[in-house]
């Protein structure tokens, strides 16, 4: 097969260079006047006039199919917003014109001009008058009706696939769509959009592994940010009251349908605002994308429907894995006591020997909990011990005021009402600290800038993170996160 490739590309390189050697100038005076799309719209009503009334456009694209009929041909031209049919007859164009149509090969790009027509069967279709070779395409396509089914060649070469699968374009189009859609949604409620370093000394603001780079200038070791959280919140100090950055994120793990390395996230902050009142917002901003963007607020992910409409079912954590754990109501989930009972009703062994609630609590929670929930679901009252930067719940301190958004088994969103008491806040980062020395790799480290930033006074204060790729997912219907990520992380061949 590879020397059937080589074999292409080989009579593809020598048909450039016999082409240059009649003069061809890879032109870069090429005149659109009309979009594929936006001329087959109106071919129907333009195919009605008579022939000589008709108009002649210009159009510029790639070939994707082509049919030979000896002295005439129907091909397919494609360009950003989609594909139409063009026919050329030896008749009706120049001598020299049909020369250079007889050595095009599939994926070349090419400017057409030409008038609409119908075929007998009803298909609009430009009969053309010109044909001009802008550039040559050295490599063959797949294969029309396959396409591009290899993941590894369609995520190593993203080009290809947008160029042979529609679908993929659709994709990252609605994606666009989405972006857009959330600035323009926080823009509207008084946010300010900034950026932040995404370089910086200390790794903190997430449970994560960072990237490690070096400053050769400086000479010093750097981590390539895993949140956008503490400086957001330093502005927040600062008096930006409403605050949100949507960037790269980076985090040292590994990889699987749901997480690459590289990822794009969106983190916002509200000055005077709770928990509470960001579900209400979140709930808000991705009915209003089902809305606006995908038409629809039941969706279809993987085998399940998803149900988006208003209101979102709120649970607390212990009310979750009583529910989907199937633990009696009987057995009190804030005692150690109680999740150790719980523990073993469900044979999790490596638990007995945890001496944390909390920490059972959620790894209960995380194992058998969140891929049963199916539509979009808050749930809150996370375990003080695994939210090191949240405010405690005035009723029961043992939790914080943190929620999730769980949607089709997937964390979509974190959000809680921030810890502004410095003093707790450096209590609980020195906890932090001591667990990574520990061997904790994910633990976060100790930043005393932050630290000294919140005994200046950080407003009461509600902050959210928001997974895009993970929502284009869900909106999209992909099953992997490497179907929403343009270029993403692969191993090198």
């Amino acid at each position: 097969m590879d020397q059937d490739l080589s074999e292409q590309h080989r009579i593809r390189v020598s048909k450039l260079e016999q082409a240059r050697a009649n003069g061809y100038p890879f032109p870069n005076d090429v005149r659109v006047d009309f979009s594929c799309i936006s001329f087959r719209d109106k071919i129907e009503s333009e195919a009605a006039l008579e022939v000589e009334q008709r108009q002649v456009v210009f159009l510029a694209g790639r070939i994707i199919a082509m049919r030979l009929m000896g002295k005439a041909a129907f091909c397919q031209l494609q360009d950003a917003s989609g594909a139409i049919q063009f026919y050329i007859r030896k008749d009706d164009v120049s001598e020299q014109d049909f020369a250079v149509f007889k050595e095009l090969d599939l994926g070349d790009i090419v400017e057409v001009s030409g008038y609409a027509f119908l075929t007998k069967t009803g298909e609009p279709t430009v009969h053309l008058k010109t044909i001009r070779q802008l550039v040559k395409c050295l490599h063959p396509l797949p294969e029309k009706w396959h396409g591009l089914a290899d993941v590894e060649v369609r995520y190593r070469q993203r080009y290809l696939d947008l160029i042979v699968n529609p679908k993929v374009r659709e994709i990252f189009t609605k994606r666009s769509q989405i972006v857009s859609y959330i600035r323009r949604f926080l823009e509207e409620r008084n946010y300010l959009e900034v950026e932040t370093p995404v370089m910086n000394s200390i790794a903190s603001g997430a449970s994560a592994r960072p990237f490690t780079t070096h400053h050769n200038a400086l000479d010093l070791d750097l981590h390539l940010r895993i949140a956008l959280e503490l400086p957001l919140k330093k502005l927040v100090v600062g008096g930006i009251e409403r605050v949100f950055e949507l960037s790269r994120v980076f985090r040292n793990e590994g990889v699987s349908k749901q997480h690459n390395p590289e990822f794009t996230m969106i983190e916002f902050y509200q000055a005077y605002a709770t928990y509470e009142d960001l579900m209400s917002l979140t709930e808000s901003l991705i009915v209003g994308l089902c809305d606006k963007v995908v038409g629809s607020r039941t969706l279809i992910f993987g085998e399940r429907e998803i149900n988006f409409a208003p209101p979102w079912r709120r649970l607390t954590m212990c009310d979750a894995v009583h529910e989907f754990a199937n633990i009696a109501s009987s057995v009190n989930l804030q005692t150690l006591d109680g999740c150790l009972a719980a523990a073993k009703q469900l044979g999790f062994e490596d638990l007995k020997e945890f001496t944390d609630s909390g920490k059972i609590l959620f790894e209960i929670y995380d194992r058998v909990v969140e891929d049963k929930i199916v539509n979009p679901t808050f749930i809150t009252q996370f375990p003080k011990v695994v939210s090191p930067l949240a405010r405690p719940n005035t009723s029961n301190p043992d939790f914080v005021d943190r929620f999730e958004l769980i949607v089709s088994g997937m964390e979509l969103a974190n959000a809680f009402s921030e810890l502004n008491d410095a003093i707790d806040q450096r209590e609980r980062m020195e906890e932090q600290s001591k667990a990574k020395l520990a061997g904790d790799q994910e633990a976060m480290e100790l930043d005393e800038d932050f630290i000294t930033a919140l005994e200046y006074g950080l407003p009461p204060t509600a902050g959210e993170g928001i997974g895009i790729d993970r929502l284009v997912m869900l909106l999209t219907n992909s099953s992997s996160i490497r179907e929403v990520i343009l270029f993403p992380t692969l191993r090198p061949r």
